[in-house]
């Protein structure tokens, strides 16, 4: 049983668990076999905890047989972005320059977990600085993407460690950070379930930054309900970062189950339609096809949406600019070990003034409030989670990004949940996006759920 039980998700292991059918030691017993097996190609970790999992899992273990247990969460093992600072380890936010650079505290999100008996696996890769969707590192490693072990592909970025971790059944579950698609595009490439928060939703105390207009922390898991849990353990307010008091708080789990009958989800424009991939395009008509027939009202949006390419370039420059002010010195030091394809994104911010920074802000604000009123009567918007399948390291053209259908979304402050919903006849997986409003991450987790359910594309795994 302990082998099979890293392929467990985590609403299913916290049922075992509290039924004595196993234990937190044979659940972390069971993920570090697996990770000893499959890291030495896969290479999702930059660090790995083993001896203190096994101590906190024996730990969960002897206090739940007590009765002092903590949750539900208790003894469940997750991975955690190389972005996530937990005091006295080494968080190097995927940048050989800080390989030795030790964290003096613990991010809030973090504090949650372990405070539910969570148990940290380790750290996982992230493209340097955060900065890039395709998922490569040159100087720190790229993780083998696990869905074809013969050619390397693209992992998707910047989450790339936390989701080959989680594809893979290394880990249940693990954390990633969303400014312009980096939870859902490794989502999509390694056919697993990521959700994009809203802004305020989780703190980012404690999260190394990009970018402050556009970052937020989001949860990667084999199923939306697990995908549920972990949102309703790490939302709500932080003293020490106040735009967590700026929203309501969310139910997501009393709400899952609803269903879609009755609700209006609007369909990809046809302007949008012609860059995606053929196959990816025929998963996603599948599934629109799904969802009416589950009780849902596909529609037009009003007015279309805003052009990918336009509101994505604009997440571009405003990462830039609010990045290059923070590591100038890095990034125009030459002599430093920089990712090649990242330094020049980096440098990009000086070239912006104070005014073009401000021009767009309130370009951005200008279009949230003409696409909240496209919305007018319309629950979600439903896209494909990438144009095209992961595709080999080698046709990456790193002065491009391939996070065309995510970032709008981060520049409108919207959420949004990547999920699986087909494969190619390659063997690769394609991923359905469902957006909605900023605020309203526990609906876009009800409709990701009932396409689920009525669907068995999260339960493939990777051969």
């Amino acid at each position: 049983m302990s082998a099979e039980l890293c392929g467990l998700p985590v609403h299913v292991l916290s049922a075992g668990i509290a039924a004595h059918r196993f234990t937190p030691v044979d659940v972390v017993d069971s993920c570090l076999s697996r990770i000893a097996a499959l890291e030495p190609k896969l290479a999702a970790f930059v660090q790995l905890y083993a001896d203190d999992a096994k101590l906190a899992a024996e730990a969960a273990h002897k206090a739940m047989r007590s009765g002092h247990g903590l949750g539900p969460l208790h003894g469940i093992p997750v991975a955690l972005k190389d972005l996530v600072e937990l005091e006295g380890r080494v968080t190097t936010g995927g940048t050989a320059v800080w390989r030795n650079r030790v964290s003096i505290y613990t991010a809030t999100l973090a504090q949650r977990m372990i405070g539910a008996g969570m148990i940290v696996l380790g750290k996982t890769h992230t493209v340097e600085f955060a900065y890039g969707a395709w998922g490569t590192n040159q100087h720190m490693g790229t993780p083998w993407n696990p869905w074809d072990m013969k050619v390397a592909r693209t992992p998707g970025g910047s989450s790339s460690g936390s989701a080959v971790a989680v594809a893979s059944r290394m880990a249940p579950c693990a954390i990633g950070t969303d400014t312009g698609g980096s939870v859902r595009v490794p989502a999509s490439w390694c056919g697993i379930t990521g959700l994009k928060t809203s802004i305020g939703r989780i703190s980012t105390h404690g999260v190394l930054p990009l970018s402050h207009t556009l970052d937020t922390p989001g949860p990667f898991a084999r199923s939306v309900e697990d995908c549920a849990i972990l949102l309703a353990l790490l939302q709500g307010g932080d003293v020490n970062d106040p735009q967590t008091f700026l929203l309501p708080p969310s139910a997501p789990l009393e709400t899952l189950r609803k269903g879609v009958k009755g609700l209006r989800l609007a369909r990809l424009p046809d302007s949008e339609r012609a860059t995606v991939d053929a196959e990816v395009l025929a998963s996603y008509d599948a599934s629109l096809k799904q969802l009416a027939a589950l009780g849902a009202e596909i529609v037009d949006l009003p007015g279309g949406l805003p052009s990918f390419r336009e509101s994505g370039d604009l997440v571009g420059r405003i990462i830039s600019a609010e990045i290059y002010p923070r590591i100038a010195d890095l990034a125009d030091n030459n002599e430093l070990p920089l990712d090649e394809a990242v330094r020049p994104r980096v440098r990009a911010g000086a070239a912006i003034s104070v005014r073009e920074y401000f021009d767009m802000l309130a370009k951005r604000e200008a279009a949230k409030r003409q696409f909240a009123a496209a919305l007018d009567g319309i629950d979600a918007v439903l896209t494909v989670g990438t144009l095209t399948p992961a595709i080999p390291l080698t046709e990456v053209d790193q002065t491009k990004t391939p996070a065309i259908s995510t970032r709008w979304v981060n520049f409108l402050d919207l959420c949004a949940l990547a999920l699986p919903n087909g494969m190619t006849a390659g063997g690769l997986p394609t991923s359905l996006q469902i957006v909605c409003r900023g605020g309203d991450d526990a609906l876009a987790l009800r409709i990701g759920w009932a396409f689920e359910q009525a669907t068995d594309w999260h339960k493939l795994s990777p051969a």
